[in-house]
């Protein structure tokens, strides 16, 4: 038979089922899922709305601070390496300028200056481009009219016009033939020894007989020889800076000895502030050859050219030694010849020396070149003597 299941009343509203779990009521299971309805519709659209913009701004936020710690990044690694530096400008550029480039001006320096200008974006890419069109040429000094903004091209194309390039030397001040001929090798690439075949042809650049040789009329300066100038070009170009120094000061082809041997002592013995005093000294003991100094020019800088050296310290016996005709302690009068090619200062001084009463003349600081004058031996020993005390706390420095 079949039997239907029995509810029993408990009587406390809840029905069992006969295995014992506990059965919801209708009425309670209704008024669960109504509460649930309930808890979903308290969230009005207002409130929905504005979690979806909180959601929003949240976003932004991050984007924001990620995109800007990328531009943070950027900007630190493009300042480091270079990235954000312009590198050239286009075309022939804009406004007009006057550009100057100076004696011995480095690629390196004009390229700053164009820059300096606003000529060229960047001297860095300037120099780069240059040397790889000219690798072995040097811009002339000069003035050239550029423009503002140009490209690297377009300067360089400007500044090149004026012809080919040059080998440059500058040869210094108190420089003797045999430093200055290497010079020359140096710069040009000849060999030294086709200038030294030249030094004693005088007449071939037109010096007089009683010049030894080309020995001070290497005019010091700068100089930008052509890249296929001989070495008879190259010397006959600075013995012509020299004459063209002599007429300026209108010097006498009779003269020439005179000044540009002078000017050779001064410009070892003196600072160009004092090259006019030291001249007038020196002409003061040749033209009186009965005073105290009887005639001698007594020159150190001269006996160390005839020796050979270049230390101002000399000994008894080579001041006494005849047989150096630079000697101007044992020989009356001017040396053989010029000890270096003089500058203009010096050129100058020699040819309008200061009328003075001076005879001896010392440097008693070699770091200043201060230089004391006097009229007597006596006085000139106490100097002498100022800068033997200089020497001896200046170790090294008078050697």
């Amino acid at each position: 038979m079949s039997r239907e299941p029995r509810e029993t009343g408990t009587g406390d509203g809840q029905g069992h089922r006969s295995d014992g779990d506990v059965l919801t009521s209708s009425n309670d299971a209704g008024e669960s899922r109504l509460a649930g309805a309930f808890e979903h519709h308290d969230v009005t659209p207002e409130q929905r709305q504005r979690r979806k913009v909180r959601s929003r701004a949240s976003l932004a936020t991050a984007i924001a601070l990620f995109i800007a710690a990328l531009v943070v990044v950027v900007a630190v690694l493009g300042s480091a390496f270079g990235l954000f530096e312009r590198k050239d400008y286009r075309g022939s550029g804009d406004q007009d300028v006057t550009f100057s480039v100076a004696d011995g001006s480095s690629t390196g320096q004009i390229a700053q200056d164009l820059q300096a200008q606003d000529i060229v974006a960047n001297a860095s890419h300037f120099v780069s481009t240059f040397q790889q069109r000219y690798p072995e040429q040097f811009i002339q000094p000069g003035e050239y009219q550029l423009k503002t903004r140009m490209s690297s091209d377009a300067a360089i194309d400007a500044l090149m016009e004026r012809g080919e390039a040059t080998h440059y030397a500058a040869i210094p001040k108190t420089q003797r033939k045999g430093d200055t001929f290497a010079a020359l090798s140096q710069a040009t690439g000849i060999d030294k020894s086709e200038f030294e075949k030249l030094a004693t042809d005088k007449a071939k650049f037109g010096i007089p007989d009683r010049f030894p040789d080309l020995e001070g009329w290497l005019h010091p300066g700068e100089y930008h020889f052509p890249l296929d100038a001989t070495a008879e070009q190259i010397l006959q170009e600075m013995v012509d800076r020299t004459k063209d120094t002599l007429s300026k000061n209108n010097v006498p082809e009779d003269r020439w000895f005179e000044v540009l041997t002078i000017g050779s002592i001064v410009e070892f013995e003196g600072t160009p502030q004092v090259y006019r005093s030291v001249a007038g000294a020196i002409e003061n003991r040749i033209n009186n050859p009965n005073g105290e100094t009887s005639g001698f020019i007594q020159s150190d800088a001269s006996v160390t050219y005839g020796l050979g050296k270049t230390t101002v310290h000399l000994t008894d016996e080579e001041k006494r030694d005849k047989s150096n005709p630079y000697n101007t302690y044992a020989n009356p009068g001017l040396p053989v010849g010029p000890i270096g090619s003089p500058s203009d200062d010096a050129i100058a001084a020699a040819a309008n020396p200061e009328k003075n009463d001076y005879y001896y003349w010392v440097t008693v600081n070699l770091d200043t070149g201060e230089t004391k004058f006097s009229k007597t031996y006596e006085e000139h020993q106490r100097y002498v003597q100022e800068y033997q005390q200089w020497c001896s706390d200046n170790p090294g420095k008078c050697s």
